[in-house]
């Protein structure tokens, strides 16, 4: 797996990690340690391009949650965050989704990430979306 960074400006400055390679059992704690990381150095925003990659396993969904609760435990209430979901009227604000693959697409539609973190297909809507 690759991990690379790039800034983005919208509204905000959004930090986008570019993924190249599967998330999974071999690979997921990489990722999340890596994005703990331009969290706890000041990544407030963030976008994770999922374009490359093919394939995302039950390891990569756990890491994706963590950071999820990372970036959320920041700036949101809990409760509200819970409400927010159970109603279907929650989308995290601070962590985004880029153009995942098709196989990765149904991966996060099957275990609910769709149901709380914004995906999108276009880098400059993702931007705009902050």
């Amino acid at each position: 797996m690759e991990l690379s960074v790039s800034q983005e400006h919208g509204r905000v400055p959004v930090t986008v990690l570019h993924v190249k390679g599967n998330i999974d059992s071999t690979s997921y704690q990489e990722f999340q340690s890596y994005t703990e990381n331009l969290v706890a150095n000041g990544a407030q925003d963030l976008l994770i391009d999922l374009r490359e990659v093919p394939y995302m396993s039950s390891a990569g969904l756990r890491a994706l949650n963590q950071i999820y609760n990372k970036l959320r435990a920041r700036s949101e209430d809990s409760g509200t965050v819970s409400k927010g979901v159970t109603a279907g009227t929650y989308k995290s604000p601070h962590l985004k989704l880029l153009a995942p693959s098709a196989r990765v697409l149904e991966t996060l539609k099957m275990s609910g990430f769709d149901m709380f973190l914004d995906i999108q297909s276009k880098l400059a809507d993702a931007v705009a979306s902050f």
